[in-house]
């Protein structure tokens, strides 16, 4: 009778702990509005017509998923890389983003600014001590602790995405995609969003470069909601005579991509690779990217060159009103990170 009330009390302690987490986990729950102003600013730069500019995306994977990494989450092992690992990664990309010149715009995904898994470094101060670009960052993973996994939670996640403009913007706002995982799952996941920049053009219209990280650990419900928002969201400026130029990682390869090129796909429990179904955009649009490179590695080993499976899920998506003069992806063979940089060379009609 002693240890059945000893037990009884263990688990009724137990139970009293989960339920306090789970109430604390759901009022610090991070629920912004649907649309959320950034920043903006009276005098923006104008952005000249018939003008060659560049535009460069990366998810820099919170400089905690280079080539020697294997994640958890992707059928391996790790949670986090070390600290002197993931300081060489940051510094890495950082010089990276710095030489790179010639790009107008920049847009990076997962940069932490206070996680556990990169150590609670503020990526974005260090990023921004370039001091040769405009920013905007939106926050799309902000939780005060993620339980998984068991033997090694991940803890607090600070983390979200962030353009970087040589020129300065109308506005910056972020964007909050529809659709969220049952509860409680959802306290403990990423709010997806896109952030939005607008400038102001020479022949009086608008361009707008959007930066979006989709739902990648799904069923693909998720990614059906955040896709038809961004359609509709881009359509309607387009219909104002706007530029458009979608960029990130949309966690799911363009239309027409055979999904073995670079290999056949290693079954990730979590994470099914599909296309974009090629009649998703009016025709005239313009999905973009070099077929010649991957842009994403699994995780579910370290890299290996030619056996890792990887693929290509990082991409712009250009409206008919603006010309593409080339697209490329910076083959880094995801030494400081599990994507590869993508470039495009443009000019607005």
């Amino acid at each position: 009778m002693k240890y059945i009330k000893i037990i009884g009390i263990a688990l009724l302690t137990a139970l009293l702990f989960l339920g306090i987490f789970i109430a604390y986990s759901t009022i610090s729950y991070y629920n912004p509005p649907q649309e959320l102003l950034i920043c903006q600013t009276s005098n923006p730069d104008t952005i000249p017509c018939n003008t060659e500019m560049s535009i460069e995306s990366w998810n820099i994977g919170y400089a905690g998923l280079g080539d020697n990494m294997d994640f958890f989450y992707d059928s391996g092992k790790k949670v986090r890389d070390t600290y002197e690992r993931t300081l060489i990664n940051l510094d890495s990309i950082t010089r990276f983003i710095k030489n790179g010149t010639a790009s107008a715009f920049y847009l990076i995904q997962e940069i932490d600014i206070d996680s556990k898994r990169s150590y609670n470094i503020n990526e974005m101060d260090i990023i921004l001590a370039l001091k040769r670009y405009n920013s905007a960052f939106a926050p799309n993973y902000l939780v005060k602790f993620v339980p998984i996994p068991p033997s090694s939670p991940l803890g607090k996640v600070s983390s979200g995405v962030m353009n970087l403009s040589r020129y300065k913007p109308i506005s910056s706002t972020r964007y909050g995609y529809p659709g969220q995982f049952g509860w409680p799952n959802r306290l403990f996941n990423l709010r997806r969003c896109m952030l939005a920049n607008r400038y102001p053009t020479k022949n009086g219209k608008e361009f707008i470069i959007i930066n979006t990280h989709m739902s990648a650990f799904d069923d693909g419900s998720l990614k059906k909601q955040e896709m038809q928002y961004l359609k509709d969201f881009i359509l309607i400026e387009y219909i104002k005579g706007n530029y458009v130029v979608v960029g990130g990682d949309w966690n799911q390869a363009p239309p027409h991509y055979r999904l073995n090129t670079f290999g056949e796909g290693y079954k990730v429990e979590f994470f099914k690779l599909t296309n974009i179904s090629p009649d998703f955009m009016p025709t005239e649009w313009k999905w973009v990217f070099d077929p010649n490179y991957p842009t994403n590695r699994y995780l579910n080993e370290p890299y290996t060159v030619g056996k890792t499976f990887s693929s290509i899920i990082d991409f712009f998506l250009v409206s008919p009103n603006i010309e593409v003069l080339d697209s490329r992806t910076i083959n880094l063979n995801f030494r400081y990170s599990d994507h590869n940089p993508i470039s495009m060379k443009f000019n607005l009609k």
